[in-house]
């Protein structure tokens, strides 16, 4: 199993970003995908999951601004991230749940998201 994230930056407060994660090894079309973050000296924190069927649900401090999507023809998951405050400055990594009864769970190894002036 291979989930590779992309699109990490340095942008300035406001600015725009859409990160991509790339997966395989997995049936991508049955699995449950989320974007997670880890800002330094904090935990991992969920910011956005979309079910195989496409239903979405976000943190709270991301919502109206971060919007989830995939494309199971490509086994990619994407995270577009509008108005990007430093708040969001946080590793930002890609997880794939391809458990039916019980979660099971893969990691991608994260990308850089840096909001600074």
């Amino acid at each position: 199993v291979q989930l590779v994230e992309s699109g990490g930056s340095l942008v300035q407060p406001g600015g725009s970003l859409r990160l991509s994660c790339a997966a395989s090894g997995i049936i991508f079309s049955r699995s449950t995908m989320g974007w997670y973050r880890q800002a330094p000296g904090k935990q991992r924190e969920m910011v956005a999951v979309i079910s195989s069927g496409g239903m979405t649900n976000y943190a709270d401090s991301v919502k109206g601004r971060f919007t989830i999507s995939r494309d199971n023809a490509k086994n990619t998951v994407y995270l577009q991230m509008n108005n990007l405050k430093p708040e969001d400055t946080a590793v930002y990594y890609c997880k794939a749940d391809v458990g039916i009864v019980a979660s099971i769970d893969y990691w991608g190894q994260g990308t850089q998201v840096t909001v600074s002036s």
